[in-house]
């Protein structure tokens, strides 16, 4: 099989939907498929493109297996939501060529399109039914609704226009796939059809990610020992996490549970106003995006770990740390509604609280740094949902055999796609249901 991925994302950035498009392209390879890549150069989430790939535009090279064409691309230095419409536009008019030449002279049986950015799908579909090519669409977040309901974009007329847009757009692929049951709901909201509709989670490699001892050398580096405990938040440090609860938890905190320290390591545009809202508490601790070889070892400094989030940010993405965290076996507080998949997916295997609740985080914090075999039997049923629901190989597989047309769960010949009804992130007995 010929599969050509299109995303604005890929490797060498490590977090977020890159790493995903690249893990997914390596696999296929793996498997012997011919795989091709059209994306941007690394820039996330510093939102600085290297000076080593300014000047490789439309080359094209092999990286593990996959051959992958870079094409120039607008990144902002403070994104804001203007700035990004223009960010992604600049993709989509710069793939444009190399995504029809593909096409026409490599005839790919697959084309892969993955949101963000939608911008550029619209052309993939397009070019897919003048070729002949299954068109897939893969929704790592809902850019629109995320645009509006958090406030980087707030005119009305423009919402109501872009999501006519987003429809259209959706309606325009064979196959539409998101990342949670909850985002999969939300796509047959917008007038999916079922049997077009699959979740296909993010993934993780439950054999790189595995429990660890708390003595790492991270607790070394701050000065941390066995009697502290640690609240961990891992990942991009953006407006959608609201990561100045945790600062304001951590504050609130520091004089009457002195042993409770909260580091938190990654980039993002809003690292320098949490930096500044931390100055001068020695409870917080910040660390930059730390490499794959030391990832696990970072999981396991943690006690804890905490996804905060807005309530706005509901359900139009799935944290993709989520599943390392699992792994890890390591319990968390999640900022989520009841009802949500978030919510769905931590409940029994962590802490779900309300978003935007500073108090009763502080609160959830206290409870796990108290009581120990709390976190242990949240950390072993996380693990065992990880081997169940997470584990890379697994998903991998059947999302080859679905777009191959081998896979066959919900009795219509030849599909290979588990419909909302089913889906290819877990195991056929848990697909119509969350435990």
């Amino acid at each position: 099989m010929r599969v050509l991925l299109i995303g604005i994302n890929y490797a060498p950035d490590l977090i977020g939907v890159a790493k995903y498009n690249a893990e997914l392209c390596e696999s296929l390879a793996a498997e012997g498929h011919e795989v091709k890549v059209i994306t941007a150069p690394p820039y996330y989430p510093t939102w600085k493109i290297p000076p080593a790939f300014k000047s490789s535009y439309f080359r094209s090279r092999d990286i593990d297996g996959v051959r992958v064409r870079r094409t120039p691309i607008y990144v902002p230095g403070n994104p804001s939501g203007a700035k990004r419409l223009v960010h992604h536009a600049s993709f989509a008019l710069t793939s444009a060529a190399p995504v029809l030449f593909e096409a026409l002279t490599w005839r790919p049986d697959v084309m892969i399109a993955v949101a963000p950015s939608l911008m550029s799908a619209a052309f993939v579909s397009f070019v897919a039914r003048r070729v002949g090519a299954k068109s897939w669409l893969h929704v790592q977040d809902f850019e629109v609704d995320a645009a509006f309901d958090l406030g980087l974009l707030r005119n009305p007329s423009l919402r109501k226009w872009m999501l006519r847009a987003e429809a259209t757009i959706l309606k325009s692929f064979d196959h539409v796939s998101s990342i949670s049951l909850a985002m999969v709901e939300r796509l047959r909201i917008k007038g999916l059809a079922p049997d077009k509709t699959a979740e296909v989670r993010n993934w993780i490699d439950t054999n790189a990610i595995c429990p660890g001892s708390r003595a790492t050398k991270y607790r070394q580096e701050l000065k941390l020992g066995g009697g502290h405990i640690v609240a961990l938040y891992s990942g991009t440090m953006s407006n959608k996490q609201g990561l100045e609860l945790v600062i304001e938890a951590a504050i609130g905190l520091e004089k009457s549970h002195p042993h409770i320290h909260f580091i938190l390591a990654g980039e993002g545009p809003h690292k320098m106003r949490l930096e500044q809202l931390a100055a001068g508490h020695g409870n917080i601790h910040f660390l930059g995006l730390q490499p794959n070889d030391s990832f696990n070892e970072l999981m396991a400094t943690a006690d804890f770990h905490l996804i905060p989030q807005k309530a706005a940010a509901a359900d139009l993405v799935l944290p993709s740390k989520l599943g390392a965290i699992f792994a890890s076996a390591r319990p968390v507080i999640a900022m989520a509604e009841e009802g949500t998949g978030l919510a769905a997916e931590v409940t029994n295997a962590g802490l779900v609280i309300p978003p935007g609740d500073s108090s009763a985080l502080e609160i959830a914090i206290c409870q796990l740094s108290e009581e120990r075999a709390l976190r242990e039997h949240y950390g072993e049923e996380g693990r065992r949902r990880a081997l169940d629901r997470w584990d890379r190989q697994t998903i991998v597989r059947r999302w080859s055999e679905a777009m191959t047309g081998q896979g066959n769960t919900t009795g219509q010949k030849n599909t290979g796609l588990k419909n909302a009804t089913g889906n290819i992130g877990l195991p056929v007995e848990d697909a119509v249901r969350l435990p």
